[in-house]
């Protein structure tokens, strides 16, 4: 940790703040709004605090906080690595005495996936407290209804009862007191499956977990790794060097040996404790619920430890370019399992399991919707709420408007494929809890273009809209140009279900293709970059997608009974407004209005000059 800090203050990626700020709201404020600036830098806080206590520790926050961190973290071509795994995954034998050669080299290059074991203490275990406290280490509550301080930067090693699968996860962990922390272990996490297996044994459960050392392990942590494959295996094939491990003090768990902190304890499987609430990546509240509780029994530390956090929230985050790698790293992989897939990319405002741009070449009839399927079979892949399908003419994933034309240019509402399946644990909207309605839309194939259509002004059709559903408030068209624009629709609710009103609007056909309502007082129809975050969030393809005819009509207000929704609908987070102002008047926060406006910081702040 303390060479990556030394590398990015020398590429000038670093940004040192020695102003004492508190690890409640201050320094994640800070932190969330550095991350969303274009010149984005890692933040060392050096006097963090909480109220009148100083801790000695530093706090490092958006250690990924750009793709220049990013690549300095890799330290290597990102695409090579991915060329590199699948050179791998090819089972065919080398034919050519060249061939032969390169693959002789890359199956050399898997001696350092394998760890090694060391037999002495590590660096991260200099110093060794048996009487541990939760509560001097700096930990951040990042949003005011959090449910109090969690650490977010975890390295997570657990094993199986037997003692032959290891797993290295991220998940939060909120603090209870200074000797027990939550584990939010959602239920497709191995660590989860190897909760149930020491429950069943009637055994605690050894868990210890690190923070710091080498950026790429907490990289590793969220690897979506099959079942069995240890994450640190991709740490020594990225970084052609083994990892070098070392047992904790006091459990059999394995942590490498160059981390800063080391949290050691052991969980209690007959023991259930609420967690949350949490202000998450989705940009929303998740809700309190039951997780297992880790005891603390050991802390261990370098000499002179760095406290690493990072923040989540509303786009964009470091999880973008966490991402990022990921979804680079692992495209060989989908392609082994989704015949036909060429590429795919998780926009940033679509929280990666939102939404999802796939491009694929298929052969033969329903080829497109077998990929879908295979997408939705996928591991972490089968979480994914929305995939979007185009074919290998289109403009690149990333070319964002020209992308969106080339879709709406070869859309139609009977190439949607509307289904149902498992969820993130994290998904507000679906209907019950992890699971819910998955919408695939195939764009793959040629131009269809509307003889019917008549385009009108926003003015005009809003006027139009009104006359049949008095609800409508706001009104702005988007890609007027292409074969099937886009109408966000803002809407006054009041508490009662949109679903009959819009099918009144059949009678503007005519003028209508894809419709979308969102709540008028929530929504800035100018924004399209937080209209994407919040579409995406908010709709369940089952309930909310209603097709008729030429038409796709998508409610993407929030939900209530009067929705049949009988979860509670989540909050926001939204920074505390009167942090923000103290932060600005105090200099630490250089930030404008219209930046506040545009990612929506504060509650205020979201719907600044909507009109």
């Amino acid at each position: 940790m303390q060479s990556f800090i030394n590398l990015a203050k020398e590429k000038n990626l670093l940004k040192i703040i020695d102003t004492p700020l508190d690890v409640e709201l201050e320094i994640p404020y800070i932190s969330y709004i550095e991350v969303k600036k274009k010149d984005a830098k890692a933040l060392l806080f050096t006097h963090p605090k909480k109220g009148d206590k100083i801790y000695d520790t530093p706090v490092l926050t958006n250690i990924f906080g750009s793709f220049e961190l990013l690549n300095l973290i890799v330290g290597k071509d990102i695409e090579s690595i991915a060329n590199q795994i699948q050179n791998l995954l090819k089972l065919s034998p080398p034919k050519t005495w060249i061939e032969k050669i390169t693959k002789a080299k890359e199956l050399f290059a898997l001696r350092h996936a394998f760890p090694k074991i060391l037999s002495t203490q590590g660096e991260c275990q200099e110093v060794v407290i048996s009487n541990p406290s939760l509560l001097e280490l700096p930990i951040l509550k990042t949003w005011q209804r959090d449910g109090g301080a969690f650490i977010t930067m975890g390295q997570v090693y657990t094993q199986s009862l037997e003692g032959g699968v290891r797993n290295l996860g991220m998940y939060r962990l909120q603090i209870f007191d200074d000797k027990r922390l939550a584990l939010h272990w959602q239920i497709h996490k191995d660590s989860n499956h190897f909760f149930h297996q020491y429950k069943k044994a009637g055994v605690k459960m050894p868990v210890s977990i690190a923070l710091g050392g080498d950026p790429l392990y907490t990289w590793c942590g969220q690897a979506p790794m099959p079942y069995g494959a240890f994450e640190l295996m991709l740490y020594g094939l990225i970084r052609e060097k083994k990892v070098r491990l070392v047992k904790s003090i006091t459990n059999p768990i394995m942590i490498p040996s160059d981390v800063d902190f080391v949290i050691e304890g052991w969980v209690d499987p007959s023991k259930m404790e609420l967690e949350g609430p949490f202000g998450d990546h989705t940009g929303y509240y998740t809700p309190i619920e039951p997780y297992p509780v880790l005891e603390v029994s050991a802390i261990t530390h370098k000499r002179s430890p760095i406290f690493p956090a990072t923040v989540v929230g509303k786009p964009p985050l470091e999880d973008k370019y966490m991402g990022y790698l990921t979804e680079r790293v692992f495209l060989p992989m989908l392609k082994t399992t989704a015949h036909g897939l060429v590429d795919y990319h998780m926009p940033e405002n679509g929280v990666f399991h939102n939404l999802i741009l796939a491009q694929i070449a298929p052969n033969y009839p329903a080829h497109s919707q077998q990929i879908m399927h295979a997408f939705w079979g996928m591991g972490q892949m089968s979480f994914v709420k929305h995939a979007i399908f185009v074919n290998t003419n289109s403009p690149s994933l990333t070319d964002y408007p020209s992308l969106t034309s080339h879709i709406l240019n070869r859309f139609h509402p009977s190439k949607l494929l509307i289904t149902e399946g498992i969820c993130d644990a994290l998904d507000h909207s679906s209907p019950s809890f992890a699971r819910g309605g998955k919408l695939g839309v195939d764009v793959s194939g040629e131009e269809v273009k509307r003889e019917d259509f008549e385009l009108m002004g926003d003015g005009e059709l809003l006027q139009k809209i009104q006359e049949l559903m008095p609800e409508a408030r706001l009104l702005r068209q988007y890609f007027t140009h292409t074969h099937n624009p886009i109408t966000i629709l803002g809407v006054k609710k009041d508490n009662h279900s949109l679903l009959p009103s819009l099918q009144k609007l059949q009678a503007l056909q005519n003028h209508l293709s894809i419709l979308i309502a969102v709540d008028e007082e929530k929504n800035d129809l100018d924004n399209p970059y937080m209209l994407v975050w919040r579409i995406t969030n908010n709709i369940d393809a089952k309930r909310d997608i209603l097709i008729l005819g030429n038409m796709v009509y998508i409610d993407a207000t929030d939900k209530g009974l009067c929705d049949g929704y009988m979860r509670e609908w989540p909050l926001e987070t939204d920074c505390d407004e009167g942090v923000i102002k103290s932060l600005r008047e105090r200099g630490l926060l250089e930030v404008s209005d219209e930046f506040l406006h545009h990612f929506h910081i504060t509650h205020s702040s979201q719907t600044l000059n909507k009109h």
